[in-house]
């Protein structure tokens, strides 16, 4: 029972931030789109989003250890927020600083929330580690669940106000997000390393040869990814296709992939990941 209820104020906290983040991709494209700028402007305004995660994201773990996780995932909270009313504006710079800020915001969501998560089972509740992916795994589940009704709802709020609607909707799951996490959490922190000295450790990984396959391998993949971010709104668009629909579409295959392999991989067939 401690455990199922140290797993639901985890989800309380974790899962609105997810619907907040899965709120603001089905139109993000229209949005831009809808203040007049060509595909290249809009295309760089999505390469400032990835860059200022790219860049962030090196040193993340570095800068959540430090300030503290919980706080981590207020100021994902605080970012995001910003982020998305950014998006009311109408000028280029205002819109590009919002990228910016929901790059940082994306990294932050997937370092802090996670790292709290782990902190607390191990070293608080001293939980069993083969416990964590019981949770996890609830998580993909219920994210999966959460992406689809986000691109649902996504769409009724575009048809009653406009593509910029979905991110005025994000603001409350933030901020109820926030609002739990700091009245319902406890402050942890990672270990004080240098960042020079993280990032060596980080470097010095890529001399085996597996694992900096694996690193080049999840690059592409991720790249890949990108380009289909950018590319899918004026590819569906056209043919007549309601995008928060097509999003949904998107999010319920990725979450039958992700159940096959969990079945896969503890199922009958006992495949093993590389």
């Amino acid at each position: 029972p401690a455990f199922q209820e140290f797993q639901r104020r985890f989800h309380l906290g974790f899962l609105p931030a997810l619907a907040a983040d899965w709120l603001q991709g089905p139109h993000l494209f229209q949005v831009f789109r809808s203040r007049g700028f060509l595909q290249t402007q809009i295309a760089a305004l999505y390469s400032l989003g990835f860059a200022s995660n790219l860049v962030f994201g090196l040193f993340s773990h570095f800068f959540v250890d430090r300030l503290g996780r919980r706080r981590s995932c207020v100021l994902f909270v605080l970012l995001c927020s910003l982020s998305c009313l950014l998006q009311l504006s109408r000028d280029f710079p205002a819109l590009a600083a919002g990228r910016l800020l929901g790059g940082v915001g994306t990294s932050l969501l997937f370092t802090s929330f996670e790292s709290w998560y782990i902190h607390e089972h191990l070293e608080r509740h001293d939980f069993p580690q083969e416990w964590i992916p019981d949770t996890f795994s609830r998580v993909a589940l219920w994210n999966g669940v959460v992406a689809v009704a986000a691109g649902a709802v996504a769409e009724l709020l575009v048809l009653g106000g406009g593509p910029v609607t979905p991110f005025l909707a994000a603001v409350p799951f933030l901020a109820f997000s926030g609002i739990f996490a700091v009245k319902n959490w406890d402050e942890n922190y990672g270990k004080h390393q240098s960042c020079p000295k993280v990032c060596g450790e980080g470097l010095r990984g890529l001399r085996d040869p597996p694992r900096a396959l694996l690193g080049v391998v999840q690059a592409l993949v991720e790249s890949i990814i990108l380009i289909f971010i950018f590319l899918w709104t004026p590819m569906v668009e056209p043919l007549g296709i309601p995008l928060g629909i097509a999003f949904s579409g998107f999010m319920a295959a990725s979450a039958v992939g992700s159940s096959l392999f969990r079945q896969g991989v503890v199922g009958k067939l006992q495949l093993q990941p590389l």
